[in-house]
């Protein structure tokens, strides 16, 4: 209950500053429409038919890095407010103030990740509706997200300002973006960066939702390696939340 308390403030928060959704969704309709369009034709003698629909998975991702930042920076808002005190000296456990925070991040990114994949519908870009399909990535949407408002919600609680904090996430997103298979096919890719490309987690997460955008398809089986990971990620940056909060409460 304390966790859905939390989480409808910080809905309310976030719609009062309506902002921060227009803006943590701009860059990647902008990339969408204006990139995709360009860099599509280079790309035709790659064998890629559909460019919008390859670079859709990892907008997909950006968006949620975008929105999942954001979540931070609400956090600011809330200290500078106060409600950030008020709520941390409540008789409300520490998990369910994270969780309410993280949640809020989850959701925020299912709204702008759907506003995205509407604009690419007019790009010829067709998304499979059967339930395997659908359920694959809501679980990648979700769980990507859960794994990124859990690292922008900790950060925040250790950084002093917002202009620390966006530089920060901007130092830690822009490498993960680029570093991975968002924007251009990684087969040919050798050497250090072939490895630095590969391990990135986020790159298992967009050529699973590549995969089923592309082709119509797939089963949970086929993605288990993916859950798993970004399992094992969302509850160490779950539980490196709650350290960071219980740090607050001491100072």
């Amino acid at each position: 209950m304390d966790t859905m308390t939390i989480l409808y403030r910080n809905i309310k928060l976030r719609f009062n500053n309506l902002f921060t959704i227009f803006i943590t969704i701009l860059q990647p309709i902008l990339w969408l429409v204006l990139y995709s369009t360009v860099a599509g034709e280079t790309m035709k003698n790659t064998g890629i038919e559909n460019y919008t629909a390859f670079i859709l998975p990892g907008l997909i991702v950006l968006v949620i890095f975008a929105t999942c930042s954001s979540s931070g920076m609400m956090n600011y808002i809330m200290k500078n407010n106060g409600s950030f005190y008020r709520i941390l000296i409540a008789p409300v456990k520490r998990y369910s103030i994270v969780l309410g925070q993280i949640l809020e991040g989850v959701l925020c990114s299912f709204f702008e990740v759907a506003v995205m994949i509407l604009i690419s519908l007019l790009f010829s870009v067709t998304i499979p509706l059967n339930v395997p399909s659908i359920i694959s990535i809501i679980l990648l949407i979700f769980m990507t997200a859960f794994f990124m408002a859990s690292i922008s919600y900790s950060i925040s609680l250790t950084l002093p300002n917002e202009m620390i904090y966006e530089t920060v996430m901007n130092a830690i997103v822009l490498p993960l973006f680029f570093l991975s298979s968002a924007l251009f096919p990684t087969e040919e890719i050798r050497g250090l960066l072939s490895i630095l490309v590969k391990l990135n987690p986020f790159t298992h997460v967009i050529n699973a939702l590549r995969f089923i955008i592309l082709n119509g398809n797939i089963s949970i089986k086929d993605i288990i390696f993916v859950l798993i990971l970004l399992l094992v990620l969302s509850s160490i940056s779950f539980l490196s939340a709650i350290k960071s909060l219980k740090s607050q409460t001491k100072l």
